[in-house]
């Protein structure tokens, strides 16, 4: 940090640079400058000691005029904090809380207090490429997780990014920037071992060929997961109403996975070229797809990406173009019978169990065009159109069940019978053009402002703008006021489920909407002390919602909701001599149902990180971090008292050029093996696993690798 603290101020006639928190925190302070001496002139070598952000502004720009609240974890934050898996970073940002969803226990990112069950409102980007399936609006239910040995830096943006982003930047967006040729020097071998029978190892490899830069990152891991236990589930209820003794509880949730990531990348001059796989097999259902347990039920899912890109840099004066082409395909398919319900289950209806093996397969195929012209005097004008289109198919399911959930005599496949399948084959198409513009209108002052146009095939158009004023208040303060809109598209699920006893479609859905109003004020105190503080207010409008009705379907999706919200944001970095460095954030924010005047639940109301990072030597160095999480309070419906709020606390010693090319590190997380749970949801007239979702307890890490 010190080192940043000095590059900025070898440039502090043309910008002011600190560093809060998960990374650094720029805010614009304009001087003087002439068109000529433009803050955007910076060459890159000048900014190289300056962390940059894309996310905010859809390029490469210093995260001082970052027209977005923005914070950036670097591969040295994550290898700090011993993290192993995506989760355990985002945990860190402040105004962002990873919960976990009923469906495998996949993370939920919940972004000012802003969730659903699928968690469709919080984008995750790899490489500037959404990873969105269009089946459900999120990542994908069986997500198995994400290490972290790739990443070179994660962008966060906590508030809407849809002008830029399109759908599904509503909450929140999280850009995951992989490592490159230019960020691996030589080989790295590594291995892990860790609690709850885990063991993996990774490789990194980069070299340059003939001016060719190519990397390769693979990684694997098994684990049987953790196996804390569930006291009653949804089947102990049909016990005591049927005076049967069917349900496994309490008994240990279903956690295991093994995961196998690829990274590949190359490039020369101006094109580059990706590619990647995520595979999971074996991966657990968590408390059970319907909330009763299922000990052997496993999925496997497999991603895969590939995207090249070509930049034309001055094409004409003034004037740089890109292009980019990308494929993602996304499979979600049962390893073996789902046990919905275990055998002995409806009075004893189902000897073998309530079975259900729902799977499908979804391509995506992106074509992006963008540009940024700086020919207009202190303007940067940055435009884009683009095309996505997106394919549900070989969408499957066996089962042992009628619609009405009478019993069948056996699994039987319906996967080509209409009338029988849970969800038919769709596709979907989107059109978009944006633009956006940069522009320092006085000294000291600059104004972000942007539209972006989507037209989807399936349920019609949205417009989207944003606004960002940026102001150098003093030489030591700056200040942004920001406004944006966001939408979330409906998913392919909430358009077209059908032959579902719980749920079904509604094809005349519209896009949820939410505009987001944010203050945020950053002062460097002393050359070591730097704080900031961001306030937000939000409205959110046609919140899908399952909605009952009458008939033999319970429910129906809906626009139904409208919400509102407000809250703040505190982060401060205090380092305490060259050696010692502290970091703090800490985030409020309370919701209400505008419909009811209730408040919203399930996400923390209050929240509190702290970090220290010591230096014991020049080949030692110890971090530590503690996170507070507050109470999370229940919906309007669900009488039970709040989940309690809980304290972790983790620590991490490792190397720095420990001896020729080894190193290691050993972690412990969660230390007072403290309690954890995660809301479960409700169902009438009681939930079905009443004492909330179990999360890791204490666990222990240990990597060694290798660099020659």
């Amino acid at each position: 940090m010190r080192q940043s603290i000095l590059s900025c101020r070898r440039v502090r006639s043309r910008l002011f640079s600190i560093q809060l928190s998960s990374g650094v925190f720029c805010l614009a302070i304009f001087s003087a400058a002439t068109a000529d001496d433009s803050l955007w002139d910076i060459p890159l070598e000048e900014l190289g000691q300056i962390r940059v952000v894309s996310i905010a502004s859809g390029m490469e720009t210093p995260l001082d005029k970052a027209a977005a609240v923005t914070s950036v974890i670097s591969a040295d934050d994550i290898a700090a904090i011993g993290a192993t898996d995506l989760d355990q970073v985002l945990e860190t940002v402040p105004g962002l809380h990873v919960n976990h969803s009923d469906q495998g226990f996949s993370p939920k990112y919940v972004f000012r207090g802003i969730t659903t069950s699928n968690n469709a409102q919080a984008l995750l980007l790899i490489n500037g490429i959404p990873t969105t399936t269009m089946m459900y609006g999120n990542r994908g239910n069986a997500w198995g997780g994400m290490p972290v040995k790739a990443i070179e830096r994660i962008e966060v943006i906590r508030g809407p990014g849809s002008a830029l982003y399109g759908a599904d930047a509503y909450s929140g967006v999280i850009n995951i920037i992989t490592k490159g040729p230019g960020s691996i020097d030589g080989q790295t071998v590594g291995v892990r071992l860790a609690s709850n029978k885990t063991h993996g190892g990774w490789l990194e490899s980069g070299q340059e060929l003939a001016g060719l830069g190519v990397n390769l990152i693979l990684e694997y891991q098994t684990t049987e997961g953790w196996d804390d236990i569930i006291e009653r589930d949804a089947q102990t209820k049909f016990d005591e109403t049927f005076g049967t003794s069917a349900s496994l509880a309490p008994g240990p949730v279903n956690t295991g996975v093994d995961q196998l990531d690829a990274r590949f990348e190359m490039g020369k001059n101006h094109w580059t070229l990706r590619a990647g796989i995520q595979d999971r097999g074996n991966l657990g259902t968590g408390p059970g797809l319907a909330q009763a347990l299922d000990p052997e039920g496993q999925y496997s899912s497999r991603r895969l990406n590939m995207d090249y890109s070509y930049r034309w840099p001055n094409i004409a004066h003034d004037l740089d173009v890109e292009a980019r082409v990308s494929y993602f395909n996304i499979t979600q398919e049962p390893e073996n019978n789902i046990i919905l319900y275990p055998p002995g289950a409806f009075d004893g209806e189902f000897p073998n169990g309530l079975i259900g093996n729902p799977g499908y397969k979804e391509h995506q195929i992106r074509i992006d065009l963008s540009s940024v012209y700086r020919g207009f005097l202190n303007h940067r004008l940055h435009t884009g159109v683009g095309t996505f289109w997106a394919d549900l198919y070989e969408v499957t399911e066996q089962k042992n069940f009628n619609p009405d959930f009478s019993p069948r005599d056996s699994v039987v496949d319906v996967s080509d019978d209409p009338t029988e399948i849970w969800m038919p084959e769709a596709d979907r198409t989107n059109y978009y053009m944006f633009v956006q513009n940069e522009w320092k209108f006085a000294q000291n002052w600059q104004l972000v402002s942007g539209v972006r146009f989507d037209e989807y095939t399936d349920f019609g158009s949205t417009v989207n703008p944003r606004a960002a004023l940026i102001w150098a208040t003093t030489d030591a303060i700056t200040t942004k006021v920001l406004y944006g809109r966001a939408f979330r598209a409906p998913s392919l699920n909430e358009l077209y489920v059908s032959n579902n006893p719980v749920f079904i479609g509604n094809d005349q859905l519209d896009a949820e909407t939410i505009d987001t109003f944010e203050v945020g004020m950053s002062h460097q105190l002393t050359p070591r002390v730097l704080y900031a503080l961001n306030l937000f207010y939000y409205e959110i409008d046609d919140l899908i919602t399952a909605v009952p009705i009458s008939g033999t379907i319970a429910t129906q999706y809906r626009n139904a909701g409208q919400r509102s919200g407000h809250g703040g944001e505190f982060e401060l970095s205090f380092n305490v001599s060259d050696d010692l460095s502290l970091k703090v954030n800490y985030a409020y924010q309370t919701a209400k149902d505008e419909r009811t005047g209730q408040s919203v639940g399930e996400a923390p109301n209050h929240q509190v990180y702290g970090r220290t990072d010591w230096s014991l030597s020049p080949r030692w160095a110890l971090s530590s971090q503690v996170n507070w999480v507050g109470e999370q309070k229940r919906t309007e419906a669900d009488q039970r008292e709040p989940v309690r709020d809980s304290t972790t606390v983790d620590m991490t010693l490792r190397t720095k050029g420990l001896w020729r090319g080894l190193d290691l590190s050993l972690s412990v997380t969660n230390i007072f093996d403290e309690d954890v749970r995660d809301p479960s949801p409700f169902s009438e007239p009681t939930p079905a696993i009443p004492n909330d979702f179990p999360m890791p307890g204490r666990r222990l890490v240990g990597e060694l690798h290798y660099t020659f």
